[in-house]
């Protein structure tokens, strides 16, 4: 029988079709990049906190204590500020870290898995799991405590997103994609509402509304800039000194003027896709047709022209919100977040820290971390897949989901930060931070474990035989 002939694509048809698959691994190639980064960037953070604990626990390298607690005075406008290098870092270089996180969840929000409902509404219910089923049960352990235990709800509701990646990355192709890209997301929402309770349950200080409104100000100015197509990165972070100096007077965080700031930095561009092709296809076209035959180390002026003019036109249709963040990006991974765990991660090893593992707000941190996270991701995810509201990423499986609210339980750089906020007394911050890093070891443990477990094992390679 012959077989019926399918009728040609029409050119239109041929090209959507290529468009879709360019598009497609244009996204994919994005996500691994950013996952590789994330995963290398765990690694490095993992040695910093390594050298921290190190550092606090040998005889002979007091020094290091000293120089993060040795005391800065600064006089501004007749006004005295006093200050040390750890609070530079918790105070300048986290807004960066925070401003990048704003970039990614901005990002996500316009073209990534939150920019729909549907892609959206998994992660974001099981985020919203992974962060009330925490906070209820450290609230549980420390409801009528005494002093300021009962403050650290917030401590266990974060995630960690260098860790849990590179923990995934320790596992390579055996994980699928969706599960890689459902706890991306997953920890994107999840530094969102870690934002918002920092923002609003965490002031560093009485609210100051004359430094509000000063704050209010700058970013009308900063909303504008974006309205009126500013594109050029200088006016904004040159805005971005007084927006952090007033909220950081205000009482607010000083970490939310980074958020803030990347909420206004624009997505659109001087020109789009269609005319940048044309206008590249020409240039090369140009650039093709000026260089001869003979191939010279250093091009005519003609090639370097033609070089510099779509050097030129590949700026213009690429978003500031992305230059910025994959410029920041590597800052952040690679310097901000290893010197901030150097600062703040370093714990004495005594018989009075070991014993403070037993008080309410450790067992609050350790259950709120290691139960309340799987238990919240897994409980809420199930309720939306049951009630419609969402349906499980193509290629997982719940016990995978299961796994990875584990994983979720690492909960380090933002928990050690929220730790420093929820507490004053520094007997219980180190208290706190003890049981973070215990916490987050075991889950990191225990989630590699079951992930190993329900990942897909490579198919031995048959070995071809002779003869």
């Amino acid at each position: 029988m012959n077989k019926e002939k399918k009728p040609p694509l029409s050119k239109f048809r041929k090209q959507f079709l290529l468009d879709r698959r360019l598009r497609r691994r244009k996204l994919e190639n994005s996500f691994t990049s950013f996952f590789r980064r994330e995963a290398s960037g765990g690694i490095l953070l993992l040695i910093a906190t390594i050298l921290a604990l190190i550092f606090a626990n040998i005889p002979g390298f007091d020094f290091i204590e000293k120089f993060w607690s040795e005391k800065i005075t600064l006089i501004l406008f007749n006004h005295e500020y006093n200050f040390n290098l750890r609070l530079i870092v918790n105070d300048i270089f986290m807004v960066i870290f925070f401003f990048v996180v704003g970039l990614e969840i901005k990002r996500e929000l316009k073209v990534g898995e939150l920019s729909s409902i549907k892609h959206a509404a998994f992660p974001i219910v099981a985020a919203i799991g992974g962060m009330i089923a925490p906070a209820l049960i450290y609230a549980m352990f420390n409801y009528n405590a005494t002093g300021e235990a009962a403050q650290g709800w917030g401590i266990p509701m974060a995630t960690d997103i260098a860790f849990a990646i590179g923990i995934l990355a320790m596992l390579g192709n055996r994980v699928p994609v969706a599960l890689k890209v459902f706890l991306t997301a997953l920890a994107i929402v999840d530094d969102l509402g870690a934002i918002l309770v920092i923002a609003i349950f965490y002031p560093a200080h009485e609210i100051q509304l004359v430094m509000l409104l000063a704050a209010a100000a700058i970013i009308i100015i900063l909303i504008l800039l974006n309205i009126m197509r500013v594109y050029s990165p200088i006016p904004y972070l040159l805005l971005g000194i007084p927006l952090w100096f007033f909220i950081l007077q205000s009482g607010v965080h000083a970490t939310i003027a980074g958020v803030i700031l990347a909420f206004v930095i624009p997505t659109r561009t001087h020109i789009n896709q269609v005319r940048f092709y044309v206008r590249a296809k020409y240039l090369l076209k140009e650039f093709r047709e000026s260089y001869s035959q003979d191939l010279k180390l250093i091009m005519n002026t003609k090639e370097q022209d033609r070089l510099q003019m779509l050097s030129n036109e590949i700026q213009k249709v690429s978003p500031l919100m992305l230059r910025l963040e994959h410029n920041v990006h590597p800052w952040v991974m690679y310097v901000i977040m290893p010197v901030f765990a150097l600062a703040n991660a370093g714990v004495k090893f005594s018989f009075e820290a070991f014993e403070g593992l037993f008080s309410t707000v450790s067992i609050g941190i350790f259950f709120g971390l290691f139960i309340g996270k799987p238990l919240g991701i897994a409980l809420f995810s199930c309720l939306a897949v049951k009630f419609k509201l969402a349906c499980l990423p193509r290629g997982t499986k719940w016990k995978q989901i299961i796994a990875l609210g584990f994983l979720a339980g690492i909960g380090f750089t933002m928990s050690i930060f929220i730790n420093g906020l929820a507490f004053s007394d520094p007997a219980i911050i180190e208290t706190g931070k003890l049981a973070i890093l215990v916490t987050s070891t075991v889950a990191g443990v225990v989630g590699w474990l079951l992930i190993n477990k329900t990942a897909p094992q490579k198919k031995p390679e048959m070995k071809r035989q002779k003869g």
